[in-house]
């Protein structure tokens, strides 16, 4: 059950001095099981080099994404140590899923909500409830509706009316309006609109308000001086005094900040604006800005008027990165700071201790002691030995097993210790075969024993990626979404909030109509490809604004980030004959690119002009499993590991692939003793006959993770960059999601429909396949180029010729 430990918000922030900060960070389960695994190290990373006074867990509603978060929010609660803050939502949940995740905050010690109504409340979650079940209206006791919830206020009010004040609940602020696609009337995204909503969910026992991310200094500023100002129609003025914490999310890449910005009709100013246009190409130039950009305005946050005894927060969006958040508190004062040696100036002092010590071995002289903390580093006498050198502290031998501790110096041969203990037992001398040992191995005391945990300015450094355990915070700190290492917390969604439609029910109709047969998804696709439709269903973003009244994209239409990518047009001929003679519904796609400069127009990116990027092409699609089983699956069977890669999925789970069938080919061909090496050093061909039947292998568990890195770029003085890669736990991971939004299109219709029923039909009876053409020399050239032999065979163009 849960702690006795009082650690709600409000009780935190009585603790600390008035005119304190304070910070706290947002994390998001991660979407496989490395990523979660990777995730729980860079926690316990951060949580001792930054210290936030709490860390916050998003929701997602339903199944196991709900399951998750509570994973998490343990993890966060329990293992690391940090007072936690779980998000939970109320909308598309039944009633019995919001009390079992009140009941489960309650078994790992959170005593902290933030209430979210979530997404628009949908038809199957508003079931009918009997007139006996009359417990505060709708929704009664016994039953499974939760017709009652509609808005968060409603959430906050089931909380304290089942809870009472056990839980500390905190709702969410707008300080730009809020943009809500159920609700599209003209003028409704300003905050006048949202003021009474607002002081609805205070009035019904909100604690702390945790506003949305903005970078606009002066729309915060104005918003927290109209709460501050606020009276409601009783003359009472809920938010005089309640904490209101702002949300700010470290600008990661132009992509991201350009989608995020969209998605939550966040204000990006153009003075903002306009420094990270200068620097789109360079993901390493837009995370500098974006930390320079963000500590200003930390900085004028910090300026803006404060009511007495109530200290300033900030609440950071980490999308699970650690490196940029990590510069911005250290710069703007609200972590300590390393010095120029390297230490961390820490009033908790332990800058102090913790020193770290290694051998330096020499075949010549006899080992040199270089210590990396502030030990003392003078003798007896009060001389700095000549075998001590003082070094910059890094991340280097911040970890037990990088550190050894040695007895002192050399001691002469004839007063040699033993090493396995302190002192000779009385009356017994050293043994003269352990003599030349003692300089070199550890006193029994420190034996077996593992060395002090990191301290906070070793974790520091990793956090900022300094020293040579500084990659373990940056591997994945460019995240590419879906396409990026499906290892990294990181990897997925930006939001961490699941799949969806990214659109309204209403917007959904008006964009992709009323969908009755497999033409007319195919016309949507093709019409998609052609640049006449703005996104379908699968696309990442869309920005309603730039919709016409038809569906159809807007005259600046494709110009912006939802339409498709300029390098579609490479492939535009082709994507469209797999659309409407193969009924291939495309999700995504690129063509081979071989040597493209970095300031390329079309392909380029990074630092402009110093580097080549190259690309293999590769699509993905769905398409009907009877089209799989009896013509795809085989054509591709056709070709060896060296001219593709594929993988295929379906809604059950049932997983396919290259790899699989080659390491179930070599598991039937065992080869003989005296062909060993002759097998080994002559790889059999990787065609067959195209007469012979063929053997599949099919797995629902998860097997070997294989990269295939799709796109690359060689720049001087560092390792290749490999931004997307195609894997397979990555693409099953993906696949979850892209099922999912059959099911999220689905429910823009009646239950029972016939749109309903359609496209449920096509989530049960279509198959998910990924093909990568492992040739890119030449690139695309119009489709002769060896890098277009992918298309080729798609379109069964090669004929029966060798591969």
């Amino acid at each position: 059950m849960a702690s006795e430990h009082d650690d709600r918000l409000p009780t935190l922030l009585s603790s600390l001095p008035a005119s304190s900060y304070y910070f706290s960070l947002e994390f998001f389960p991660p979407k496989t099981s490395s990523g979660f695994s990777n995730l729980q190290a860079r926690l316990a990373r951060m949580a001792t080099a930054l210290r936030p006074l709490f860390v916050t867990v998003t929701w997602g509603a339903g199944g196991s994404t709900a399951t998750k978060s509570l994973e998490l929010a343990e993890v966060c609660q329990r293992q690391v140590g940090l007072t936690t803050v779980l998000h939970l939502t109320c909308t598309n949940m039944k009633r019995s899923m919001i009390d079992e995740a009140l009941e489960g905050a309650k078994e790992i010690g959170i005593r902290n909500i933030l209430a979210l109504r979530g997404d628009p409340p949908r038809e199957e979650y508003k079931d009918a409830t009997s007139a006996d079940d009359s417990e505060s209206g709708s929704g009664g006791s016994g039953t499974e509706s939760n017709q009652e919830f509609t808005w968060a206020a409603d959430l906050v009010r089931y909380i304290r009316r089942k809870h009472g004040g056990y839980f500390a609940v905190g709702v969410a602020g707008y300080p730009e309006g809020h943009a809500d696609e159920s609700h599209p009337e003209q003028g409704k995204q300003s905050v006048e609109h949202d003021l009474p909503y607002l002081a609805e969910k205070v009035a019904a026992g909100a604690d702390f308000i945790m506003t949305q991310l903005t970078y606009d200094i002066e729309a915060y500023a104005a918003y927290e001086k109209r709460l501050r100002g606020y009276t409601d129609p009783d003359g009472k003025k809920l938010f005089e005094k309640i904490p209101i914490i702002p949300g700010l999310m470290p600008i990661q890449s132009y992509q991201i900040i350009k989608r995020i910005t969209k998605l939550s009709h966040a204000k990006l100013p153009e003075k903002i604006s306009q420094r990270i246009e200068r620097v789109k190409s360079d993901d390493e130039a837009v995370k500098r800005v974006g930390v320079d950009i963000l500590s200003e305005l930390v900085e004028e946050m910090k300026t803006l008027p404060q009511p007495e005894a109530l200290p300033r927060g900030f609440h950071f969006y980490t999308l699970n990165l650690e490196k940029s958040v990590s510069f911005i508190l250290e710069r703007t004062g609200l972590i300590p700071s390393i010095s120029s040696e390297g230490s961390v100036e820490d009033k908790d002092g332990d800058s102090a201790s913790d020193s770290d010590v290694v051998v330096v071995d020499s075949k010549q002289d006899p080992p040199t002691i270089v210590t990396t903390g502030p030990v003392d580093s003078k003798n007896e006498k009060g001389q700095q030995p000549s075998g001590f050198i003082r070094r910059r502290r890094s991340s280097v031998n911040a970890q037990p097993h990088n550190r050894v501790i040695t007895d002192g110096r050399a001691e002469p041969r004839t007063k040699s210790r033993r090493p396995d203990s302190d002192t000779d037992p009385p009356g017994r001398g050293p043994s003269p075969n352990l003599k030349l040992t003692s300089q070199h191995l550890a006193r029994d005391r420190g034996t077996g024993i593992p060395a002090a945990s990191p301290t906070r300015r070793h974790s520091l450094l990793i956090s900022e990626g300094q020293g040579s355990l500084g990659r373990e915070a940056t591997w994945d700190d460019f995240p590419n979404g879906r396409w990026g290492p499906s290892h990294s917390p990181a990897f997925g969604e930006i939001d961490g909030y699941g799949p969806s439609l990214k659109v309204s029910p209403l917007m959904a109709r008006k964009l992709w109509g009323y969908p009755r047969s497999r033409e007319d998804v195919t016309e949507l696709f093709r019409r998609h490809v052609l640049g006449e439709l703005m996104a379908v269903p699968w696309s990442d973003d869309i920005d309603p604004d730039l919709i016409s009244a038809g569906g159809a994209a807007s005259d600046d239409g494709p110009k912006n980030s939802s339409a498709l990518r300029a390098e579609t047009d490479v492939i535009r001929a082709e994507l469209q004959s797999l659309i409407s003679k193969q009924n291939y519904w495309t999700l995504a796609s690129q063509p081979a690119v071989d040597g493209a400069p970095s300031s390329d127009p079309i392909f380029g990116w990074g630092p402009p002009g110093e580097g080549f990027v190259f690309q293999k092409a590769f699509v993905e699609f769905f398409c009907g499993r009877d089209e799989w089983e009896e013509k795809l699956r085989p054509r591709l069977m056709k070709y060896g590991s060296d001219v593709l890669g594929w993988m295929k999925t379906d809604a059950e789970g049932v997983f396919e692939s290259s790899e699989l069938v080659a390491r179930d080919q070599a598991r039937k061909s065992k080869p003989s003793s005296t062909d060993t090496e002759k097998e080994n050093t002559k790889p059999a061909s990787p065609l067959q006959p195209a007469d012979q039947k063929f053997s599949t292998s099919t797995s629902t568990a998860s097997p070997s993770n294989t990269v295939n890195a799709v796109t690359w770029g060689v720049f001087p003085s560092r390792e290749i960059l490999t931004p997307t890669i195609i894997e397979a736990e990555s693409f099953r991971a993906w696949a979850q999601e892209a099922y999912a939004i059959w099911n999220e299109w689905k429910r823009c219709f009646p239950r029972g429909s016939q749109e309903a029923l359609f496209l449920e039909k096509m989530g049960r009876e279509n198959v998910l396949v990924n093909v990568v053409g492992q040739a890119f020399r030449g690139g695309h050239n119009g489709g002769k180029g060896e890098g277009a032999r992918l298309w080729r065979i798609l379109l069964a163009e090669e004929g029966d010729e060798k591969p």
